[in-house]
């Protein structure tokens, strides 16, 4: 016995959502453990020589620390901080709104 077709639903492409990344160079800083941010930002040392390391809000000591990690274990001697910047960015819409700390540390070849 043979039972009627049904119509197959047609599939909708799936929208890609647009991914936001910043310039090669810089890593944003987040959960995850200190050594896989310090072995990424060694790899783009080696490849741009300079580095930008990006954080907001509780991420900003881990920022700092892969900084540390980088020019006092990793490269010492070759590699230096050269500039740090730090701002509040507004976040959240409506009654959620608040500040959050950001902090933006180049490191480079000395």
């Amino acid at each position: 016995m043979s039972t009627p077709s049904q119509p197959v639903p047609e599939k909708k492409p799936e929208e890609k959502k647009p991914e936001k990344r910043g310039p090669p160079n810089h890593i944003y800083i987040g959960k995850k453990p200190l050594m896989t941010y310090a072995t990424s930002a060694m790899i783009q040392l080696a490849q741009t020589g300079e580095v930008v390391l990006k954080a907001r809000g509780m991420a900003i000591a881990r920022a700092v620390d892969v900084a540390e990690i980088i020019t006092r274990r990793l490269g010492v001697d070759v590699y230096a901080v050269r500039d740090i910047k730090i701002g509040t960015e507004r976040v959240g819409e409506g009654e959620q709104q608040r500040n959050v700390s950001t902090i933006e540390i180049t490191v480079g070849k000395r």
